[in-house]
């Protein structure tokens, strides 16, 4: 996210501080440990796939970037992306069913960062797995209960999610079938708890203030839904999913707290 913001932002007045943490964080010598730390015996499932995710992102984001600093940094933490990268093609084939929850080890969102790093650079392997299990896993779904959603700890909604990650490896035209069997309830703005702001009780409990992120994750999953709308003409919907959008957003924002 740091890095994000120096890409979209330079003139940052944080900017040289941000610099100087990531010039401490990522030297070559930290991220070789690192590597070598995801490579001992049992750390197969550690920040699985959460942590991997993000990781990727991060070396994503560095790679996109022309700067020196950026091309130093995105060269020190190539071979822990290796690793990441070897991670999910070994673990994506073994894994039978997706992850199904709101949190950390959801599936889904865990596949839909490395997708765009695998797209990012190229990497036709692990694109080609992805794709392959994001079908498998999700492409048969119809009358996806979200009314079940929301757990107390939640920073994530599974069922937008999930439709946020299919909508990355389909044509819009396609994606639009798929959504109407998934989540046929929308056109009548149901269900409500899914389309609604939820109730956040207590902002200084570690858990229960996660429902502050799952604002922000739905906003930034409707907000993707809305553009392939649009690039298939389907405007059906689009005033109450961008008024929803702008509600989480603003909920999301206000309470300081990070996806």
């Amino acid at each position: 996210m740091l890095v994000r913001l120096l890409r979209l932002f330079p003139e940052l007045p944080e900017a040289p501080t941000i610099r100087a943490a990531l010039d401490e964080n990522l030297t070559s010598a930290n991220l070789l440990d690192e590597a070598a730390y995801f490579r001992q015996p049992n750390r197969q499932s550690f920040e699985r796939t959460y942590g991997w995710a993000w990781l990727l992102k991060l070396a994503e984001e560095l790679r996109g970037w022309q700067d020196p600093n950026a091309t130093a940094w995105s060269r020190n933490l190539q071979p822990l992306a290796e690793v990441i990268v070897d991670r999910y093609l070994n673990y994506l084939p073994k894994l039978t069913y997706p992850i199904r929850i709101g949190t950390h080890t959801n599936t889904a969102f865990g596949l839909a960062f490395a997708l765009e790093y695998a797209r990012a650079c190229s990497h036709r392997e692990l694109e080609t797995l992805i794709v392959g299990r994001a079908r498998a896993y999700y492409f048969g779904d119809v009358s996806y209960p979200a009314e079940w959603e929301l757990g107390g700890n939640d920073f994530l909604s599974p069922s937008l999610t999930e439709a946020d990650l299919m909508c990355r490896i389909m044509q819009p035209a396609k994606f639009k079938s798929w959504f109407d069997r998934f989540l046929p309830g929308i056109a009548d703005r149901k269900p409500k708890i899914l389309l609604y702001p939820v109730k956040v009780s207590d902002r200084s409990d570690p858990m229960i203030v996660h429902l502050d992120g799952l604002h922000l994750s739905r906003a930034w999953c409707m907000q993707d839904h809305v553009r392939l709308a649009e690039r298939c003409g389907n405007t059906e919907n689009q005033y109450i999913i961008r008024h929803l959008i702008r509600i989480c957003q603003r909920i999301g924002l206000d309470s300081g707290e990070v996806v």
